[in-house]
């Protein structure tokens, strides 16, 4: 599915990136006319917004987070209706323009009494408490409408503790905050709605979104769909391995599972189902690999970046250690379609339906040249809110020039223009961003003149409104979210909880693992990777620290966790998404996508037990390679006890031989691997013997 670039009007209704909820939220309004044409100078100015903030950073931190709010709040409650009621659905009513325009001002208040806000810190005015429980109450409202009654609810309940929480047994009880205190720590300073998460969304993620708008836009969606269809359509099960592909590309640049299965799923899912796979199958797959997109390098979910601020580390640190879990979740979900393809004696695509890949590359090579830049500017010592600036105007270069190069015919001057564009661009490492916005503005000036490039422009401009439009239900999860961190920084409550899990891994880490791991599935029902991921992180991941576990291992144990919640069911957002595609139970996808995901639920397990597995502690190269073939022996042999099927179908005995192999790979004790080694060879012996006549699994 590609975007209509030339598009003058582009609708600001349904959000096909948004994440989508059982009930109605997220539903974005379909408007025309002067409301169009209003939300839309709203979310250019909100992107406009965000660049500027990037590019210079004229406001102090806690101003810039309380505009970012603003602007959510305005964009939500202009462009998600309160209910999905027909009538909201093609107009604003005259109460959501109002909210909107209320939210936005509010907005400003840090902004207009900064100073005098420094000054009274700590001795709040009445002013001060109603502004700040009246954003507050809109943050819930904007909330509600696009992520849905889950998180709300969670936040709302943590709300009541702080506010009522001395009146409960001693165990878990405070010792009381009245209401001025509670609204001081969650509006008034950086510790509530205004914390990292918010931070991290209105420079990272904000950037990091409008960069995969912008590149899906230059035509890199298309360029991955053609690599997949070449490289593995005409394999065994070839539709579903393109999916798992595809998806895993697309990750590499939108770093959202949901936006994933509703772009790349719209090619994808018709394409299995039409070779043979069921519409539940086909969708599970589908959500299993765009999930992954959140722990695939170098962009990754806007969880990594939250974990780089949170933890203190560089963003490459953070890189480094989801490299080896994403390939291994990556080969379980690709390992997973060729077992049931072989059980199903599925084929693959025809040569004519399948693109020469080289040509598709050869052809779009420069697309890459941006992602490839931000790898770079990530893994020598530039800021991500910077690498994410310069690899998104890079791409704004590409499209631009790309107007004016077609309108070259001689090849030299098409190349003496690339060049000067170029030269242009890599003067921001002696210079700064300046030199490459004034590349970019030299560019528009010139496709205001040529033909095609109004075009162009559109394009331009319709990334920018896509990248606000996905911004929101991220942004508003980070904002509201910053209620479970105030209440529990405030009261201690984290340290309780942290508590009782040290205690349970006094005597057994392997418990304490599984309790984390309960809670950030149960977490997950409904609620969004990001606040899971901060809730758990802030109980959980000290107490796993605490057990000896190293810190970064730790957070990305929740991390990993928080992703699986969204393809288990009984609120899997992923397998929602999904759902409204291959026209399939919700449930069921849910279902299959997780004994999709199944094997890859070992992979955050050998990591705690053997760091080496992420790049940790004192590793070696060595160290690295042995703990990956146990992984990946690990998966091959539960992927086959999931399916049934290896080179042919398993016997129970078999079945079972595999799942206790692959346990004892995976168990961190005294002779286990040796024992797990052996018992996987005998097995693979016996069962290749037992199936010589047959055919063999074709690669």
């Amino acid at each position: 599915m590609n975007h209509p670039q030339a598009d003058a009007h582009p609708h600001l209704g349904h959000d096909h990136h948004a994440a989508p909820e059982p009930s109605d939220a997220g539903h974005q309004r379909k408007l025309h006319g002067l409301a169009q044409r209003v939300v839309m100078t709203a979310a250019l100015a909100f992107s406009a917004y965000q660049l500027v903030v990037a590019a210079f950073s004229p406001l102090s931190s806690l101003v810039m987070r309380s505009l970012h709010v603003g602007f959510l709040l305005l964009m939500i409650f202009w462009v998600v209706p309160a209910w999905k009621r027909k009538s909201w659905m093609q107009q604003i009513p005259g109460f959501d323009w109002a909210l909107g325009a209320l939210a936005f001002t509010l907005g400003l208040y840090h902004w207009a009494f900064e100073a005098e806000l420094i000054q009274r810190s700590g001795d709040p005015t009445t002013l001060d408490l109603l502004v700040g429980a009246a954003t507050v109450a809109l943050l819930f409202e904007a909330a509600r409408r696009s992520l849905g009654l889950a998180l709300p609810l969670v936040c709302g309940l943590f709300l009541l503790y702080g506010l009522f929480g001395q009146h409960l047994p001693d165990v878990v009880s405070h010792r009381g905050y009245g209401l001025d205190q509670i609204i001081g720590q969650l509006y008034l300073g950086t510790e509530g709605i205004y914390g990292i998460p918010t931070l991290v969304s209105a420079t990272y993620i904000f950037l990091f979104i409008l960069f995969g708008a912008f590149l899906e836009h230059a035509g890199m969606l298309r360029l991955f769909n053609a690599l997949a269809l070449g490289l593995v359509g005409r394999a065994r099960g070839g539709p579903a391995k393109v999916a798992v592909i595809s998806s895993g590309l697309m990750g590499t640049i939108s770093g959202s599972g949901v936006a994933n299965v509703l772009t790349v799923g719209q090619f994808t899912i018709p394409l299995m189902t039409r070779f043979g796979y069921t519409p539940v199958f086909a969708g599970a797959v589908e959500a299993t690999a765009s999930m992954g997109g959140q722990i695939m390098p170098p962009v990754m979910g806007a969880v990594a970046f939250i974990m780089a601020e949170t933890l203190n580390v560089p963003y490459a640190d953070i890189v480094k250690a989801a490299v080896i879990p994403a390939l291994l979740y990556y080969f379980t979900a690709f390992w997973m379609v060729h077992l049931e393809a072989g059980r199903k004696k599925l084929m693959g695509l025809s040569a004519d339906e399948c693109p020469n890949p080289w040509k598709a590359l050869k052809e779009n090579w420069h697309l890459a040249l941006p992602l490839a830049a931000l790898v770079w500017m990530l893994f020598h010592g530039f800021t991500p809110m910077f690498a994410g600036m310069m690899g998104l105007s890079l791409t704004a270069i590409l499209l631009l020039g790309a107007a004016i190069a077609a309108r070259i015919s001689h090849a030299a001057f098409r190349t003496v223009f690339w060049f000067g564009c170029g030269l242009g661009a890599a003067a921001f490492l002696e210079f700064g961003i300046v030199p490459v916005l004034g590349v970019i503005a030299l560019l528009v000036a010139i496709n205001l003149m040529v033909k095609g490039g109004h075009s162009t422009l559109r394009t331009l401009r319709n990334s920018l409104i896509d990248g606000a439009r996905q911004a929101l239900p991220v942004g508003v999860a980070c904002a509201i979210v910053g209620v479970i961190i105030g209440v529990l920084t405030l009261t201690g409550a984290a340290t309780s909880f942290a508590g009782f899990i040290v205690d349970i891994g006094s005597h057994s880490l392997l418990a304490s693992l599984v309790l984390t791991m309960l809670v950030c599935l149960v977490l997950g029902m409904g609620i969004p990777t990001i606040p899971n991921y901060i809730i758990t992180s802030s109980i959980a991941a000290p107490a796993l620290l605490k057990l000896g576990v190293p810190l970064i291992v730790s957070h990305m144990f929740v991390f990993y966790f928080g992703i699986m919640a969204d393809l288990t069911p009984p609120v899997a957002l992923a397998a929602f998404a999904a759902a409204s595609i291959a026209k399939a139970s919700p449930m069921r996808i849910g279902f299959k996508a997780t004994q999709i995901a199944l094997a890859g639920f070992v992979v955050p397990y050998m990591a705690v037990y053997d760091p080496q597995l992420m790049l940790q502690g004192a590793w070696t190269w060595a160290g690295v390679l042995y703990v990956l073939s146990k992984a990946v022996l690990a998966i091959v042999l539960w992927g086959g006890v999931a399916v049934g099927y290896l080179r042919a179908t398993l016997t129970l005995p078999e079945r079972l031989a595999a799942f206790a192999a692959a346990a004892l790979l995976v168990s961190a004790v005294p002779l286990t691997d040796e024992l797990g080694f052996a018992a996987a060879a005998l097995l693979l012996l016996a069962h290749g013997w037992r199936t010589r006549g047959q055919a063999a699994v074709a690669a």
